[in-house]
């Protein structure tokens, strides 16, 4: 990254500024801006990458850069992915398999200090992880950082020391390695009161905290269900041969047009199975029997079933660098 940054860029940082998802009324209007903010960043930055993690929200963000770049004929970054170890397995699966599909080149986040201990004691989720064995940068974070002063703990991805361990902290290094100066996120304004007040461009400069960089968040005007409206009317129609074109919305788990299987189509089985957010495997429950976009949406939580620990430290925890 140039050391001019971010002063060869040309973005609006309040572009979104006090807007919400009805300033853009259709899903025709919600998908068009979703491009134009994609390819402002990838003609604006140096060297942007998407984060990925194989939920629906990035998925959806990978998708409208993979549709920026056809039509543009840019390159295609990479993407990141935040290894925090207690990911499903089917999750894992779903990322290997659509990488594969897609050619993409996925750059996996990993805090590996804490991973080698785990594996090297033989950890499971919810043992607790000396601070004194972590390495120097790590310690850093907790004590200087979070200023956690306990002398343990838990390996808990939903907790507020194993998530900016696991996942900020993994993220941020991956940023500094791989010289990214923007990095193009599936967030939205509807998921939580954290993010409720972001812009498309978003600013992320203070060096002490972490590598300068702007978030760049393409989807902040979907709501939950616009989301998966644009998976099952565009998104899978245009991807997967032998979808119905006019798009088709299945009613449950096995309800697949014209012979396709889970394995064809870019959503996670998990969704069909009830889940509508995709945590940690340890602390993420679905919420019903009916897949993800058939249930109540409107008067029910997106991440009720997530541990609450880390989502009321939300706010604090994306001042450090959570997404």
């Amino acid at each position: 990254m140039s050391d001019a940054f971010p002063d060869y860029l040309d973005v609006d940082y309040t572009d979104g500024e006090g807007e919400n998802p009805e300033d853009h009324p259709t899903i025709e209007d919600k998908i068009e801006k979703a491009l134009e903010v994609v390819e402002t960043g990838l003609r604006e930055y140096e060297n942007p990458a998407i984060m990925w993690t194989g939920g629906k929200d990035s998925t959806l963000t990978l998708y409208f850069v993979k549709e920026v770049i056809e039509q543009f004929d840019l390159e295609m970054p990479p993407t990141v992915f935040i290894d925090h170890y207690q990911h499903f397995d089917e999750l894992m699966e779903f990322v290997e398999r659509w990488a594969d599909e897609w050619d993409l080149e996925v750059e996996y986040a990993r805090n590996t200090d804490v991973g080698d201990y785990v594996d090297e004691n033989g950890l499971e989720p919810g043992d607790d992880i000396p601070i004194d064995a972590l390495s120097e940068h790590n310690q850093h974070h907790v004590r200087d950082i979070l200023e956690y002063e306990e002398d343990t703990f838990p390996f808990l991805l939903d907790t507020y020391v194993g998530n900016h361990l696991l996942k900020t902290v993994a993220l941020n290094d991956a940023l500094e390695e791989h010289d990214i100066d923007g990095i193009i996120s599936g967030i939205r304004w509807d998921e939580q009161e954290a993010r409720a007040d972001e812009t498309f461009f978003s600013p992320r400069h203070d060096p002490d905290i972490y590598p300068p960089h702007d978030r760049v968040q393409p989807i902040l005007q979907f709501m939950e269900s616009d989301v998966w409206d644009a998976f099952w009317y565009f998104v899978v129609p245009e991807t997967v041969e032998g979808y119905p074109d006019e798009g088709y919305v299945p009613q449950d788990f096995d309800d697949l047009p014209n012979g396709l299987t889970h394995e064809d189509i870019p959503v996670s089985p998990k969704y069909f199975e009830g889940f509508r957010s995709l945590g940690s495997e340890v602390s993420t429950g679905k919420s019903s029997s009916e897949p993800a976009w058939l249930q109540d949406m409107a008067n029910t939580s997106e991440r009720g079933e997530r541990a609450q620990d880390k989502e009321d430290l939300m706010k604090r925890l994306r001042d450090l660098g959570y997404m």
